[in-house]
């Protein structure tokens, strides 16, 4: 099982994420690319909400296939397009993991697509 590391010796956290996560060795890793607010068929809503909650439920069926889950999540990457999509983001990536913490890194700068307000890649890994 993955492991949170925390310390007082270093500065806490922004928001709700781990400061760092141990991999037990012989763990199965995947890494899954950053994913955006598409439905599969190709459809991108303009609600930012929307966008970022369909980014999670992609990057979660993608580690379903993987036979993992949210839970097996030990590193998040995302960049949102403004200031503006923090809040939004923290939120939605609290209600969306349910609890569970993990690392993580966030930018804010320009995406691919000027239509897209956030993307999310992570690493997950887990001992079979």
């Amino acid at each position: 099982m993955n492991r949170e590391i925390s310390t007082d010796k270093a500065p806490p956290s922004f928001s709700n994420y781990a400061q760092a996560m141990e991999v037990p060795p012989g763990a199965r890793c995947v890494h899954v690319s950053g994913q955006v607010g598409v439905t599969p068929d190709g459809r991108l809503p303009e609600a930012s909400s929307e966008q970022h909650e369909l980014a999670w439920q992609n990057i979660f069926a993608i580690l379903e296939s993987a036979d993992m889950e949210k839970s097996d999540i030990v590193e998040v990457w995302a960049i949102v397009r403004d200031h503006g999509e923090v809040p939004v983001y923290r939120e939605i990536r609290d209600r969306m993991l349910e609890g569970h913490r993990c690392v993580s890194t966030m930018l804010v700068c320009s995406l691919a697509s000027p239509d897209w307000k956030v993307e999310i890649a992570v690493r997950a890994c887990k001992v079979d």
